[in-house]
């Protein structure tokens, strides 16, 4: 109903050709039995087939038997012409949906608000978008078109045997109300099972994507029996739910075996005795002749294996309607964060941020992050936010780049509220330089060209230069173009930070935002990439989260963040002369511990432990 509209052209001419080539199929059995009767039977009778008038048959024996050859070849060859062109349409169709429905999924996911991905697992992701999508595949690709064919094979071969003899087409057809209640069983009862498989799968995925995301971390802690054991019982919980359906689906196959075997037997049984003694069994009328009875058969058994099939297609359809669910759960999960119908795109920006009385909390009602966080940025102002861990310095910033919408209060950019504002020139006028900045699988140049793909060879060096990574660049195997390896692990932290600064610099932002961005280097790199903030912040608005007060030291303004709230706020001389927390947390860091009061050495140690039962909870 919602992809592949463009493609409905294959998939009409896969149902069309799909049957065709049942009903071709069909034709050898009954030419077979009507030639059998007319030129093969101890007492011959008159040449004809169903549904076709005796006037389109030929008058001479000889004629007629040269007519059934020529319609029995026809329709072999005919079968394998439409079956080309049943599993061409189906599998072009398929693979067109399969790639839509991907691409739909992903670009649907990628403009989900932040909140999503801090509760969704990735490996459950990557289940989404490579497994479900592969098994929807899969259906639409073979399953279907066996329903299809198995629907009208069912119908010919009820059509032609209520023709030929409609007391023994009874016989012969009775299994199937027994065949579609025993599926309708089967259907109910192995939904719930492919579900948990599904939701089994994602978890898994999920705990090897860590593992492998954190190898090293194992490895440096001998953990590898550890985290063996943890896949194990991963692993271990999607066997058993897999094996759970299986079990079912050993009943229902052979279960649908018997009964088209029974329906088989039933007809050789019926018909052979009625051929032998010339008189009807039981309370059937009238004659059965040995070529109508061999028609029955090979009917009868043409029946027998895509019935049979009908157990792999209920299984790869329930399979495929839990994979179906997940992907249509992702892609109703409606969007908070978006453009408004009239918003404005950000034109000349001068870079005056104000946070005017805000308020935020994560979830509607839920604990407030920050409480009536009110100042002021002016154009060209650096600004440091400094304050103990889960203070709230992070969220600042998050507003400010609308991952999340404040609860209470506004955000604006030059008078303007940033909700009234659209997400691409919101973003496109700021640069975000974190602790821990991602590169892609690519080369130098590609990192930090991204976002700005038209840069040239010349622009993307001079970035380099002014970020000090111009010099480690060149000195590496392939320059430039040295690949970087995945999230770009075959550069240090420090060579990432400065690859990712020169790709905020080439995308030359007003606003800039320095989240830890020197948290994690040694100091000399700190040095090098504190000497490309201090030369980015010069001539724009810049934000500085700082754990380390002295790369804010020289700040415009430092606002000290505590609980949510700003405790206090000043330049760097202002807030030692205040002697309040920026004062103690300054000596933290000038080795003055024993100056510290015991007031705040309580408070750290409540903030601590509040953090370890905050991470434990998140667990």
């Amino acid at each position: 109903m919602e992809y592949g509209h463009g493609n409905r052209k294959w998939f009409a001419v896969g149902v069309l050709t799909s049957t065709a080539s049942r009903f071709l199929s069909l034709v050898p059995p009954v030419v077979l039995g009507a030639a059998i009767d007319s030129f093969f039977a101890d007492n011959p009778q008159p040449f004809s087939l169903p549904y076709v008038p005796q006037s389109w048959l030929p008058a001479t024996q000889t004629g007629q038997f040269w007519f059934a050859v020529i319609v029995m070849g026809v329709a072999l060859i005919g079968t394998a012409i439409c079956n080309f062109g049943r599993q061409s349409s189906l599998n072009l169709f398929s693979h067109r949906v399969k790639h839509e429905v991907r691409t739909a999924t992903y670009q649907q996911m990628q403009r989900l608000d932040m909140t999503f991905f801090n509760e969704m697992k990735t490996g459950e992701l990557m289940s989404i978008l490579s497994n479900d999508t592969n098994r929807l595949e899969l259906f639409l690709d073979n399953m279907m078109s066996a329903a299809i064919q198995l629907g009208v094979l069912i119908v010919g071969i009820s059509a032609v045997l209520f023709y030929i003899n409609p007391q023994l087409a009874l016989v012969t057809l009775a299994v199937v109300p027994l065949a579609a209640g025993f599926t309708y069983w089967f259907m109910k009862t192995i939904e719930e099972k492919y579900q948990q498989v599904r939701q089994s799968v994602g978890d898994l995925n999920t705990r090897l994507e860590n593992n492998l995301a954190g190898v090293q971390v194992i490895k440096a802690n001998a953990t590898e029996d550890y985290e063996d054991e943890r896949v194990r019982e991963e692993s271990y919980k999607y066997f058993r739910l897999d094996w759970e359906g299986l079990r079912l689906n050993f009943i229902y196959r052979p279960g649908l075996q018997a009964l088209t075997g029974i329906a088989f037997v039933a007809t050789f049984v019926v018909g052979g005795l009625w051929v032998i003694t010339g008189e009807a069994p039981g309370p059937l009328t009238g004659t059965l002749s040995i070529g109508n009875l061999t028609t029955f058969l090979l009917l009868t058994q043409r029946l027998t294996a895509p019935l049979a099939q009908m157990s792999e297609v209920i299984d790869r359809y329930e399979d495929a309607k839990a994979s179906t669910t997940r992907i249509l759960g992702l892609m109703n999960i409606p969007v908070e964060i978006k453009d408004k119908p009239d918003a404005v795109e950000l034109d000349d920006i001068e870079g005056e941020v104000e946070y005017d009385d805000v308020s935020f909390a994560y979830e509607e009602g839920g604990e407030e992050v920050l409480e009536d966080v009110d100042f002021l940025a002016e154009p060209g102002e650096t600004v440091g936010l400094v304050g103990p861990t889960g203070a709230g310095k992070s969220t600042l910033v998050k507003l400010l780049l609308r991952l999340h919408d404040v609860s209470e209060g506004a955000v604006k950019i030059d008078g303007h509220d940033i909700r009234d504002i659209t997400l691409d020139s919101l973003r496109g006028s700021m640069g975000y330089v974190g602790q821990d900045n991602f590169l892609f699988d690519g080369t130098v140049a590609e990192n930090i060209s991204y976002g700005n793909f038209d840069a040239s060879r010349e622009e993307i060096v001079a970035a380099a230069k002014r970020a000090e990574a111009h010099e480690f660049i060149e000195k590496m195997p392939e320059g430039y173009e040295t690949r970087v390896g995945e999230r770009g692990v075959k550069l240090s932290g420090g060579q990432r930070q400065r690859v990712a600064i020169a790709r905020t610099i080439l995308a030359d932002p007003e606003i800039m935002i320095f989240d830890e961005a020197t948290s994690a280097v040694d100091t000399e790199t700190e040095m090098l990439i504190q000497r490309s903030i201090d030369e980015l912040a010069a001539d724009r608005t810049t934000f500085i989260i700082a754990h380390r007060l002295s790369t804010v030291r020289d700040a415009d303004k430092i606002l000290v963040v505590e609980d949510g709230q700003i405790a206090e706020r000043g330049t760097h001389s202002e807030l030692l002369d205040e002697d309040g927390l920026y004062a103690n947390l300054w000596r933290v860091q000038a080795g003055e511990i024993e100056d510290l009061p015991q007031e705040f050495v309580e408070q750290a140690s409540e903030r601590v432990a509040q953090q370890a039962i905050d991470a434990s909870e998140d667990d």
